[in-house]
């Protein structure tokens, strides 16, 4: 069964950015939490078990969203990748860009699609690595706790929702509250644009990476980019569970011949150029899909929305949602008439 590559995974808002830069500090300058939570802090995970001895001063991140997260708690990374899809020329992500607006930025070690820059992230003496968010291996992991310690996936790689992430690293940097508080904010800024957007209430969708060696790729349930819109009152497509193989892999590809059989209202997909959701929309079984016929074709275009909306933080979404929505709902307007 074919999986995605790290490269393919990588592939109201003024009050939660006011929440989000409150106690930002740079340089890894870590101001007191306030929180009370204590230390230290044991936290299991899928790869072991992390113990935390006091409040981290240091932060590093691996993969996508962690540095997001660490930034909305207040914490600026030392380190962070660079992020080659949808970053700018430095490799920082927008949303990145402006929560720090007028801060010193966090070092940037190596590229978010690569391996993972060990000796760099080393050079940045972290006392703390964060990746609840990634798909690191046992062996990666186990080299990365030589460095500091490594907080990973809760169960399985590239699936742990943005709330998860959220309270783990609140747990692991000592800020639950202030976790707690982004993800009420953000629930109540999704709870905002359901009630704007009801359409979307109830609607069915499947999620494709797109044709992938002549085969429609699709997320499941577990994936993130899936949970998102289910966080919009949308449901994923019967076909989409229906058809996968056993296992707990996020993304599995179907036969072109199978495509036609998928019925759902929506069929939304990601593409870093109108060029690749040309191609997509060309290919004669798209065409032949129930929701592409009846105008449920809802494709996010340009590598920033694709990164925002793939790997979906308290920082992220409130960046991608206003242009997000009116893609989806106009779909589901179509769709469902």
């Amino acid at each position: 069964m074919p999986t995605l590559s790290r490269r393919s995974f990588v592939l109201s808002a003024s009050g939660l950015a006011a929440l989000t830069l409150a106690g930002c500090a740079a340089g890894g300058d870590v101001p007191s939490s306030g929180g009370g939570d204590g230390f230290p802090v044991t936290i299991t995970h899928k790869l072991g078990t992390t113990t935390i001895e006091a409040e981290p001063t240091r932060v590093a991140t691996v993969s996508a969203a962690n540095q997001d997260v660490a930034i909305a708690l207040g914490v600026v990374p030392v380190a962070m990748p660079f992020f080659d899809y949808g970053g700018d020329a430095e490799g920082v992500l927008p949303w990145v860009r402006d929560a720090l607006a007028g801060k010193p930025m966090p070092q940037v070690v190596g590229r978010s699609l690569e391996p993972i820059a060990f000796e760099a992230i080393a050079a940045a003496q972290p006392d703390l690595i964060l990746a609840t968010y990634s798909g690191l291996t046992q062996d990666e992991y186990d080299t990365l706790s030589r460095i500091a310690p490594v907080v990973a996936y809760p169960d399985a790689p590239y699936s742990t929702s943005w709330q998860e992430q959220t309270r783990i690293a609140g747990r692991a940097l000592g800020r639950s509250t202030r976790a707690e508080e982004l993800v009420v904010a953000t629930q109540s800024r999704l709870a905002a644009a359901t009630s704007e957007y009801p359409q979307l209430a109830g609607a069915t969708f499947a999620y494709t990476g797109g044709m992938d060696g002549g085969q429609l790729g699709i997320f499941r349930p577990t994936d993130v980019r899936v949970r998102l819109l289910e966080d919009l009152g949308m449901t994923s497509a019967p076909f989409v569970e229906q058809n996968a193989p056993s296992g707990d892999a996020v993304y599995y590809t179907v036969s072109a011949e199978l495509v036609p059989r998928l019925q759902s209202d929506l069929l939304v997909g990601f593409f870093g150029t109108p060029d690749l959701d040309t191609a997509f929309r060309d290919d004669p079984a798209v065409r032949e899909m129930p929701a592409v016929k009846a105008g449920g074709y809802a494709p996010i275009i340009g590598a920033d929305r694709v990164a925002a909306s793939s790997s979906p933080s308290v920082l992220s979404i409130p960046w991608v949602l206003d242009a997000y929505l009116p893609i989806l709902a106009e779909a589901a307007t179509r769709s469902r008439r």
